[in-house]
């Protein structure tokens, strides 16, 4: 019998472990000197590399380059002079780092409280979804359909409103997804089918604004305050946080839901409240006070120089034709369109393991326990996957003192293939469980991985729009799973060999950016 409190224990404790490791507490008081330099030179050598592969939103510098150019003149007359290089250039460099490292912070900060509590929003619906259309009679065929149409929506929509997001401004579109997802969440209170469809064509559409135009509006403030050499951390921090915030979802979720009796406001009435619409409507004030917030704090950044937002005319051609110049950019860059392959394999297989694991533990439980199972602790299961998330995030971050992105998403794509075959192969409920922690964690290591590679090679004026293009496949994938009757187990199978795939593509991807070198 699997012990799920056990192996959640000492998940827990692995994830204190590196995530201590990973802190700034461990260089403060465990990293020897040499090895602070060490990570300083080769954060500085990153940093360098990666402003050469960024294209600059702008051409100026503000006399950077000059400024430089004259420091190192000085720094080689004294070494002609048989002198020391000056001390006030190693203050000048830790002053800067200081003052960069304070940026960022407050940065990250302004980022994160509006998008956790996007997360929170979406955390907080997804476990009632299901449930509150079978709370109002629905036949599986009929909650299919709606689940299909939220996908498609997402698929279609998606393909060019990332477009507009980076002609319009991105923060307008946050604001915009706030809006979308908060009535989204007021049509679940009725129990009419073509309403409730309603909610989720606009759920579709607030999904693809979520998990595009979130992210490109980081990479833009990143490159806008010169602290590109910062956006791993940007993203493994925003995966650490997002793993806290479904956990704490959960919890939230539950007693909303058991807040209060599922009924209609009158009798007859097709407007009902209380029981699984208590999730909704906590969702609702989230993404209230989220729209609030992005429009106090954030500042408004675009696809585009602020030249060519000044011209009425390419505003209106590059509004229009969005979505084909993504499309061209895509197919015309191997890079570019190897990302997109890769994470709609990636984040393909996360949905598909999504569906499947309740079934594949339950099936293995079951014959494992006989007449004796009385069910999953499904709580227990969900925390285990957020705290392996949240551990895979930290490794992400120790692994980025050594390794680029491109060389460790090898490693995180191969160590999931092999965490499916685990899966496939396995005939215990315990090893299958631990299969499935290891990918979880992968899942952890991914988004920050991706997240930064895409962040270097996608062009900063088709950001959402390209974003969004990666969402197609993946769409594809998510509603042939969803259509189709597949077996956990033939599932598994497909999802390891997308893996592969995967791997396959970001060795491919390593090597043309970075070299076949490690």
């Amino acid at each position: 019998m699997t012990d799920y409190n056990l192996i959640f224990g000492a998940v827990l404790l692995f994830n204190v472990a590196v995530t201590f490791r990973a802190s700034s507490y461990y260089k403060k008081y465990f990293q020897s000197p040499t090895d602070t330099n060490k990570n300083t030179s080769r954060d500085e050598t990153s940093a360098e590399a990666k402003s050469e592969e960024l294209t600059p939103l702008s051409g100026e510098n503000d006399g950077r380059d000059s400024f430089r150019d004259n420091d190192k003149e000085k720094h080689d007359a004294d070494l002609e002079r048989g002198g020391d290089p000056p001390v006030v250039s190693t203050s000048v460099n830790a002053a800067s780092d200081n003052a960069a490292n304070i940026r960022h912070a407050q940065l990250l900060r302004k980022y994160l409280i509006v998008y956790l509590l996007a997360a929170l929003s979406d955390w907080l619906q997804g476990p009632y979804v299901y449930a509150l259309y079978d709370a109002y009679g629905y036949s599986q065929h009929e909650i299919a359909v709606l689940f299909v149409a939220g996908f498609g929506s997402s698929m279609v929509f998606g393909s060019f409103i990332g477009g507009m997001a980076d002609q319009c401004g991105r923060r307008k579109f946050i604001i915009l997804f706030a809006v979308i997802y908060a009535m989204s969440c007021m049509t679940k209170h009725f129990k009419s089918f073509s309403i409730l469809m309603v909610g989720r064509l606009l759920g579709g559409v607030a999904t693809s604004l979520l998990f595009s135009v979130f992210e490109a509006w980081l990479i833009g403030a990143h490159a806008s305050a010169g602290l590109m050499s910062h956006l791993g951390k940007a993203f493994s921090t925003a995966q650490y946080g997002n793993s806290i915030i479904a956990i704490i979802a959960g919890q939230i979720a539950n007693k909303a839901a058991n807040h209060a009796e599922f009924k209609p406001s009158a009798e007859g009435s097709g407007f009902y409240t209380g029981g699984y619409l208590g999730p909704f409507d906590v969702s609702l004030v989230a993404l209230i006070v989220c729209g609030l917030l992005a429009s106090a704090l954030w500042e408004e950044n675009y696809g585009e120089s602020p030249a060519e937002n000044d011209d009425d005319e390419k505003a209106k051609s590059s509004a229009s034709g969005a979505l084909k110049k993504a499309y061209y950019t895509t197919i015309s860059n191997p890079d570019i369109l190897s990302c997109g392959i890769i994470s709609s394999l990636f984040e393909g297989s996360m949905y598909i393991f999504v569906f499947m694991w309740t079934p594949a533990l339950t099936t293995l439980a079951k014959e494992e326990l006989g007449d004796e199972f009385e069910g999953l602790p499904f709580g227990v299961i969900f925390s285990t996957f957020m705290v392996c998330c949240m551990a895979g995030s930290s490794i992400f971050s120790i692994a980025m003192e050594k390794l680029k992105p491109e060389q460790l998403a090898v490693t995180v794509f191969g160590v999931a293939a092999f965490a499916f075959a685990m899966i496939v192969l396995s005939a215990s409920a315990t090893s299958t469980f631990l299969a499935m922690n290891l990918f979880e964690m992968c899942v952890g290591m991914y988004f920050p991985s991706m997240g930064t590679m895409k962040g270097m090679i996608v062009p900063e004026d088709k950001r959402a729009a390209i974003y969004n293009l990666f969402r197609i496949p993946l769409n594809f994938i998510v509603l042939f799973s969803l259509l189709t009757d597949l077996t956990p187990r033939v599932s598994f199978i497909l999802c390891g060999t997308m893996m592969v795939v995967a791997t396959l593509l970001q060795i491919r991807l390593r090597t043309s950016r970075i070299g076949g070198g490690n």
